[in-house]
């Protein structure tokens, strides 16, 4: 397997089945392989029955996808030198891809990173108590440009699902019981290890609670629910969605982001992130991923504090390289009242599948939809006007049906006079959102329910507050 343009070998995934449609898996278990795919390492020999077998060849979204078929006689000795085409290169465009949540084994991860094409990858090797320790360093590389973080783990509890990244080594966060403790002990570890919290999904029911506590660095809305062919149903712990008006495959994601966009709208910056889930979520590894813009050079460390700026897309299809006034997400735009603010939209956008149309979202609602067709021939998008503070960003969807396939920009800011934008509904959402899921708790000892409900007081308080200061309905 080799790159066309350059003709060097290069480690990519294959998709193979039989007549009958069922995967087909390399002799070989040294060869990582998970749900339907595994990895070419630049060549790979395949003993198989006679017959004949479909195949998918796929190398992260940079690169065209490649499928085909072939028949395999009985006797038969092939060989073959497959090439893939790169069609986009986004590192030359300073936007390094990631992916925050692959649960693989360790072994398999230097295959991974090449084949899927990423530059920064977290193992979640550790879920709830300790793992065993990593001999070596917990951040390594297999090229100068590819980093993988080896000490990550996940903490789940009746209420949710983080994943803990950038430990120096894994935290001991056993629990006694589904509800007690759960911010105490996530506190406790962030405190201590100085890990990066990024939660799995914002539909998770302790959301406003790990928000209303300052515990939450950043949100996965490309999450292990949404998949290369499928979207998974809702997870144990998940505030279910009205199917009524977030329904289908796509109301998996709409939820998502309407809950996201309710926390934007309440002044909080916190940046979107995506995870695979890769080892648990049938995903191939990269599935999921963000695109954080460093400039050079690029380092492991500028990546993280340019998520934490909010430089980011999300994505599992298109590739969204955005510029607003010359301004990448997480700008923040100022005023002063009285004016009005006109932002010039540039988007340059790469896909591998059909697109009807893009959107500019504001304050949570859409604001421009634009036919693909339209931005394709003239490569413009229309202007975005404030006269208060608020908030925007870009959004593609593709047209499949099967599953949720989309890009989304991170959201760029305007301030009048210094003032973020405060919404009273979206306050109230949240509010009543942890009344009711204090309702849920289940701790049976009263001592240790009291030590969990003053956290829910505390987020109650927080919520109100920005109720009571609240600047826009």
């Amino acid at each position: 397997m080799v790159d066309r343009d350059t003709g060097q070998p290069i480690h990519c995934r294959m998709h193979l089945r039989n007549e009958a449609g069922r995967p087909r898996r390399p002799r070989s278990r040294n060869i990582p392989f998970w749900h339907d795919h595994f990895v070419i390492p630049g060549k790979i020999t395949l003993v198989l029955p006679a017959g004949k077998y479909t195949f998918e060849l796929e190398r992260g979204p940079e690169y065209l996808r490649r499928s085909g078929y072939f028949i395999m006689n009985r006797f038969s000795d092939d060989r073959k030198e497959e090439s893939m085409r790169r069609f986009v290169r986004m590192s030359d465009h300073s936007w390094y891809s990631g992916d925050l949540d692959v649960r693989r084994p360790l072994g398999e991860v230097p295959w991974l990173i090449q084949a899927e094409d990423l530059h920064v990858l977290q193992v979640i090797r550790w879920s709830g108590r300790k793992a065993g320790a990593v001999s070596g360093p917990v951040l390594r590389s297999v090229e100068p440009d590819r980093f993988y973080h080896v000490s990550g783990g996940r903490y789940d509890w009746e209420g949710g699902e983080v994943v803990l990244l950038n430990s120096k080594h894994p935290l001991d966060l056993s629990r006694a019981s589904t509800d007690y403790p759960s911010v105490v002990r996530l506190a406790q570890a962030r405190r201590q290890s100085g890990a990066w919290v990024d939660l799995t999904r914002p539909t998770w029911w302790d959301t406003p609670l790990l928000v209303a506590h300052g515990l939450v660095d950043s949100i996965q809305l490309a999450h292990r629910g949404l998949c290369r062919n499928q979207v998974l149903p809702a997870a144990v712990g998940e505030r279910l969605r009205d199917r009524s008006r977030f329904f289908g495959p796509w109301g998996t994601a709409q939820w998502a982001q309407h809950i996201y966009f309710h926390l934007l709208n309440c002044g909080l910056r916190i940046p979107p992130s995506a995870g695979s889930g890769s080892g648990q979520s049938p995903n191939p590894a990269g599935y999921n991923r963000l695109y954080v813009h460093v400039e050079a050079p690029f380092t492991y460390e500028k990546w993280w504090e340019g998520l934490r700026a909010g430089r980011v897309t999300i994505t599992n299809g298109p590739l969204l390289r955005p510029s607003v006034a010359g301004q990448l997400p997480g700008h923040v735009f100022r005023a002063r009242r009285g004016q009005t603010l006109e932002l010039e939209v540039a988007l340059t956008l790469s896909t591998r599948d059909p697109i009807s149309y893009l959107e500019i979202i504001k304050d949570g609602e859409v604001e421009h939809s634009i036919r693909f067709r339209d931005y394709a021939k003239s490569g413009r998008l229309p202007p975005i006007c404030f006269d208060r503070s608020g908030w925007f960003l870009i959004r593609a969807a593709t047209d499949l049906s099967a599953t949720c396939r989309f890009a989304m920009t991170g959201p760029y800011y305007v301030e009048f006079d210094d003032q973020p934008r405060l919404s009273r509904e979206s306050a109230r959402f949240f509010l009543d959102w942890v009344d009711q899921r204090a309702e849920r708790i289940q701790v049976a000892d009263s001592r240790r329910r009291d030590e969990v409900i003053q956290y829910y007081h505390q987020a109650r308080d927080f919520w109100a507050q920005l109720v009571q200061r609240a600047n826009a309905e």
